[in-house]
């Protein structure tokens, strides 16, 4: 069957990836990515998006399963899928004594249809640094120039292992801007990263790994939806938590109380801050360090892993008592 270009450009289907002593780092995950989408891989250290993302790039064979890059198999048919991705690493591991325009230009020399070095290095901030020395480059600066190198054969599919590591703020922002407009003229992005603003805001969709499989997927709006909002603030003097009017009338699903700090979660967010500030008002109080805000995508992280967490833990315990 031939490709069809405006279906689905990454197919992975019931993927496993199996180590020496039978470690599974990849227990059975399928995903999908269509052409120009940004899709983000998150999970904690261990969770298997690194074991993923070599697969994808056909570093290594799966144990089982299906993966077709633009059609092909990355690992069997190489030669058909590697001059239309880019590829950028978690270290890049060039020479230290080559200058930035040396390291652009040998590296172009294995590129097919590599374009000029220098719009590749202007592209990622690294104008004027054409004769610097590898060595003599900053953490940052070592990632553009990584980024640099991935973007020479203008891929149509790129793989981004962590990219803006090492870079400031300044740095991270301009590599987004750069990934928004790959992504807009048409190139497939696939990262991982241990940034989760940089997934909420760049990701077009996402899957969340743990321990090998994917606990939730979607959009991150899809992934957020249904998780806590929270609002805290100080009581006044002389009032406590009793004070406030019900908590169940409040749409508050859950709370916490530090010193003089009240720290409640709701997932009905306007009623929630309504009511409490229609209280303090009836009440002529101030409430000090107030703080309300949305479900984030760190929140929807880290609930998944304590619940993915609980939920082995339970199974052990049945096991075990069984």
């Amino acid at each position: 069957m031939d490709y069809d270009e405006h279906e689905h450009v990454i197919e992975v289907t019931d993927l496993k990836r199996v180590y020496g002593g039978g470690f599974e780092a990849v227990r059975g995950i399928s995903f999908s990515v269509a052409r120009g989408e940004i899709f983000a891989l998150l999970g904690t250290n261990g969770a298997g998006k690194t074991s993923t993302v070599e697969l994808l790039e056909g570093l290594a064979e799966p144990a089982e399963g299906r993966i077709r890059i633009l059609g092909h198999d990355p690992y069997r048919e190489r030669a058909a899928v590697r001059p239309r991705t880019g590829v950028m690493l978690q270290e890049g591991g060039f020479p230290a004594e080559l200058t930035v325009a040396e390291t652009a230009r040998m590296w172009a020399g294995c590129t097919s249809g590599a374009r000029p070095e220098a719009e590749a290095l202007a592209l990622v901030g690294l104008t004027g640094k054409h004769e610097v020395r590898v060595k003599q480059l900053s953490g940052g600066e070592r990632r553009r120039l990584d980024l640099a190198l991935a973007l020479l054969n203008d891929p149509e599919v790129l793989f981004l292992d962590e990219p803006t590591t090492g870079l400031d703020a300044e740095g991270r922002r301009d590599t987004w801007e750069l990934v928004r407009a790959l992504r807009d003229a048409g190139t497939t992005v696939l990262l991982t990263t241990h940034y989760l603003e940089e997934a909420e805001g760049l990701a077009d969709r996402l899957a969340i790994l743990h321990e090998g499989r994917i606990a939730v997927s979607g959009t991150p709006a899809e992934v957020t939806a249904g998780r806590p909002s929270r609002m805290s603030f100080e009581l006044p003097q002389g009032y406590f938590l009793g004070d406030l009017p019900p908590l169940a009338e409040l749409g508050v699903s859950g709370h916490e109380v530090e010193g003089r700090v009240v720290r409640l979660r709701t997932t009905e967010l306007q009623l929630t801050a309504t009511r409490v500030l229609t209280w303090a008002e009836r009440a002529g109080v101030e409430l000090r360090a107030l703080d309300v805000r949305s479900a984030s995508l760190e929140e929807a992280f880290l609930g998944i892993a304590r619940e993915q967490t609980r939920g082995q833990a339970s199974a052990q315990a049945q096991e075990v008592a069984a």
